[in-house]
């Protein structure tokens, strides 16, 4: 097995408004887009953030080598407990994602 980060696939996470976060896998090459594509399993990804795995929105786009991953906030941003007001932290939990590799 072999995390996103060790399979050089970059993580950015972005604030998507106040309670959206988005998270772009970049694959680089067509190979490395379909691991990721058919690895990537959406719930596994949810429990590891804390979010159920029916409200994140996922897109993967072939011609860009792209997953996106949309995740509500846990706290809308700016509020006084909200941690993380632009969702960058998330990069990093989603980077050390550990796909099966055959």
């Amino acid at each position: 097995m072999a995390t996103l980060h060790q399979l050089g696939i970059r993580v950015r996470t972005k604030n998507a408004g106040p309670f959206w976060v988005t998270a772009d896998l970049f694959c680089g090459n067509p190979n490395l887009f379909a691991l990721v594509s058919a690895g990537l399993d959406t719930a596994r990804v949810g429990r590891m953030l804390g979010v159920s795995p029916t409200d994140i929105k996922r897109f993967d786009i072939a011609e860009l080598n792209v997953v996106k991953l949309s995740l509500p906030r846990p706290i809308t941003q700016g509020d006084r407990r909200d941690r993380d007001m632009h969702g960058a932290q998330w990069a990093h939990v989603l980077a050390q994602y550990a796909l099966a590799i055959k």
